[in-house]
């Protein structure tokens, strides 16, 4: 790794800043006298607005403006917010209902906006609302993750949004009737709130003539396009920020209401705007995660050989498409249907319904999680019902080194891994030999214990192009990346990367993100892209650089361009003493009035994606007595290739694993049969807590990446991909031996108590 990266374990910079209270989060920089925004949302999950009435409320102390879907269409604003749909079977396109800004003539889940109300100060704002009068008649409410049910867009019959399906039915459903062995399995993916540590927030104002919207999201330029869109402003006009985020995991990257309302106020009333959710606000109107359910089926010749797929899910979308939401339970979903299994007869469906609930969309890992989740659930299904060892079961159907480059059965060709190797890699690291020991030793203390493994791999998603530039000035050098930080670590490696590659000093090494006005283009954060794709447009700006700046180098020394090389720490000139470094030539270049070598871009784009994997080894321990689960030993061996700073990475997966964990242990989503979300507090929302969480032992095995000149492999995603399995398969490896067969998320005490009661008294019947 000496060429591309030192691969050495720095500890993230701008922390230092965040645990001292001197992050810079939207809340924290809103404008000097900005209004207050706030929102009247539907307490009603499906009905007819019958009235709405606001004339009492503008006239309340301290209103400015309130606004109604009716007053954004008078003053001209695009009403709709965009969401991508997928193609059916029969090759039309899925469902596109208007998604109102505000509700319009209907309100379709709990919390959606039906008025933005401007006032001087939060309270009076709040007060206002409160003389709304808003009169809703109840319509059926669909909750059920089914087809069918009163209908909530008529674009959209049985409330089905598409019919989506890859690969060969016909010949899919030939291999499993004649297959020797099939096994079949019904999993249950459970809705997840995402509950980001900072909730969503925005603020709008207008500086000579320009819109300017700030918000804490995972990139600018889609809002940038979206505002230019539906204000039917020049894009010129516009400035979009995003300052520190504190958590995004998908769900800030979203198109919401309420930064083009505030934007629109802004616009009318000249103030600067500012709005901040609260958190049963975020847990109403945050898109959540996950909620599909799949019907799956693995048939197998008599050697334990998989020779065909066959899944058919049924994927909650909410009540409208957002922004990402058909493309992730189907083509998303679909990047790594096989896994990490040599299998080419695989036949993929899912339909998308529509819902009385809050719309669903990315959340760490969007669709490859439940893929993987799915795939390896019904993997060691399959090893107990064929008595086959999980373990042995999964290695005799890798995909083997000789194979790549591989094309899977959904077209993605993986370029390179040793699934083997890792996998004997995390049976050492976890101890595998001494389980059984283990296992003993809890049922001394009359406790259950299990193992589980899932072997994951992820499909890199997200924009495959990204832009670096890199400017000098008297303080040293300012990189300006089109990605966002969420909380990742980005301050930190990209620094440490233009360091390793110029010499250029860490600390004399400023990031610069989220502006639209300083960074033209960017493809923002999202499916673990970050940093293998812009560190590839730094190395692209750092050869730029070098040329240019050997270039003037030989220009003033009277040698031949090719006379000069450059070190990674300093230039060489053939014949001379002479050994600038970076710094010292940008310097050379002021100095002679060459403005036009203190600033370089490049821009890449990369051919495909890289393909993280790895292994997933977990422990649980259950008391019988409360139903209580204890996640005892989590061990992770990831190939990511090569590793700019591994310490970030073994952050990322810890973080990835904890929220893993936090689903398939505490986090339970519930609403009531009249669209009511019954956990809209942290009182009633499990969220994950320290001791829910063990150590995890982090190592890595590596394959270089052939598809970017650093063989690196995207992490960010890949604890969460690997989790879910490993823990599920862990609780049914505990809970077998006292015959409990079937297990659904979250495994929270009552439940697993209540399985195990059961199982006692089935016994005891039979």
């Amino acid at each position: 790794m000496e060429k591309f990266g030192k691969s050495q374990s720095v500890t993230r910079v701008e922390d230092v800043r965040f645990l001292t209270g001197h992050g810079r989060y939207v809340d924290d920089i809103a404008p000097e006298g900005a209004f207050y925004a706030y929102f009247l949302r539907s307490t009603v999950a499906h009905g007819e607005i019958t009235e709405l009435d606001v004339a009492d409320a503008r006239e309340m102390p301290g209103v400015h403006l309130i606004v109604t879907a009716d007053d954004l269409v008078a003053a001209g604003v695009k009403l709709g917010l965009a969401g991508t749909t997928v193609k059916n079977r029969d090759g039309t396109r899925g469902a596109a209902p208007l998604r109102p800004m505000l509700a319009k003539g209907r309100v379709r889940h709990v919390g959606e906006a039906v008025a933005m109300i401007v006032a001087e100060s939060m309270t009076e704002a709040k007060d206002a609302a409160e003389s709304i009068l808003l009169d809703i008649d109840d319509l059926p409410v669909h909750v059920d993750l089914a087809i069918g049910g009163e209908a909530i867009h008529p674009e959209a019959p049985e409330n089905q949004a598409f019919d989506w399906g890859l690969g060969n039915e016909a010949a899919t459903k030939a291999e499993i009737e004649k297959a020797a062995h099939v096994v079949t399995a019904q999993v249950l993916d459970n809705r997840v709130i995402v509950n980001a540590m900072e909730p969503r927030g925005c603020y709008a104002e207008v500086v000579d003539g320009r819109l300017h919207v700030a918000f804490n999201g995972q990139g600018v330029w889609v809002t940038k396009a979206d505002l230019a869109h539906h204000f039917d402003l020049d894009a010129a006009d516009i400035r979009v920020t995003n300052p520190d985020v504190g958590g995004g995991f998908g769900m800030k990257a979203m198109r919401y209401p309420e930064p083009f309302c505030a934007a629109h106020a802004a616009r009318v009333l000249g103030r600067p705007i500012r709005w901040m959710s609260e958190r049963t606000e975020a847990m109403l109107s945050d898109t959540a995660g996950r909620d599909l359910t799949t019907a799956a089926t693995l048939a197998f010749d008599a050697n334990y050989r998989i020779t065909a797929y066959h899944i058919d899910t049924v994927a909650n979308m909410g009540a409208y498409n957002s922004q990402f939401a058909q493309p992730i339970q189907t083509d998303l979903f679909s990047k790594v249907l096989m896994g990490t299994y040599d299998v080419q007869t695989a036949y993929m469906r899912t339909r998308g319904i529509y819902t009385n609930t809050t719309p669903i969309d990315a959340y760490r890992g969007a669709g490859r999680p439940e893929a993987i989740f799915v795939l390896e659930r019904i993997m060691d299904e399959a090893a107990r019902q064929l008595g086959v060892d999980p373990w042995v079961l999964r290695e005799k159907n890798f995909i083997v080194p000789a194979q790549f480059p591989y094309t899977t059965v959904s077209g993605v060709t993986y370029d390179v891994g040793d699934f083997a190797m890792v996998l004997a890699s995390a049976g050492r690291e976890a101890d595998r030999a001494g389980f059984a020991a283990r296992k003993t030793a809890s049922a001394a203390q009359g406790k259950l214990r299990g193992q589980g493994l899932c072997y994951y791999i992820e499909s890199i998603l997200g924009n495959p192009s990204e832009t670096t530039s890199v400017a000098f000035t008297d303080e040293g050098a300012t990189i300006f990346v089109g990605t966002q930080s969420n909380g990742q670590g980005h301050e930190t490696v990209y620094a440490q990367f233009l360091s390793d590659q110029t010499g250029i000093p860490a600390d004399q090494v400023t990031v610069v993100q989220g502006d639209s006005d300083q960074i033209a283009t960017g493809g923002g954060t999202g499916g673990s892209r970050s940093v293998t794709v812009q560190n590839t447009a730094t190395l692209a700006t750092v050869d730029v650089m070098k040329d240019s700046f050997a270039a003037f180098l030989a220009d003033a020394e009277g040698v031949d361009a090719s006379a000069v090389s450059f070190d990674d720490e300093r230039f060489r000139i053939a014949g001379s003493n002479l050994t600038p470094t970076m710094l010292e030539v940008a310097d050379m270049a002021r100095a002679a009035g060459r403005e036009d070598l203190l600033s370089h871009t490049a821009r890449i784009t990369l051919d495909n994606r890289s393909f993280p994997n790895g292994a997933h080894v977990t422990e649980v321990e259950i008391d019988p007595e409360t139903g209580v689960v204890t996640v005892d030993r989590y061990t992770v061996v990831d190939d990511f290739g090569n590793l700019i700073n591994p310490m970030l990475a073994e952050g990322q997966v810890h973080g990835g694993v904890a929220q893993g964990i936090g689903q398939a242990l505490t986090e339970r989503v519930v609403f009531d049969e009249d669209g009511q979300l019954l956990t809209a507090s942290f009182m009633d929302y499990g969220m994950p807590r320290a001791d829910d969480v063990p150590m995890i032992g982090f190592s890595t095995e590596c394959t270089p990446s052939l598809y970017n000149p650093m063989g690196m492999k995207g992490c960010g995603e890949a604890g969460t991909v690997g989790a879910l399995a490993a823990v599920t398969n862990a609780v049914i490896d505990a809970l077998w031996d006292v015959g409990v067969r079937e297990v659904e998320m979250p495994f929270t005490p009552h439940r697993i108590w209540q399985l195990i009661e059961k199982a006692k008294d089935d016994s005891a019947a039979a």
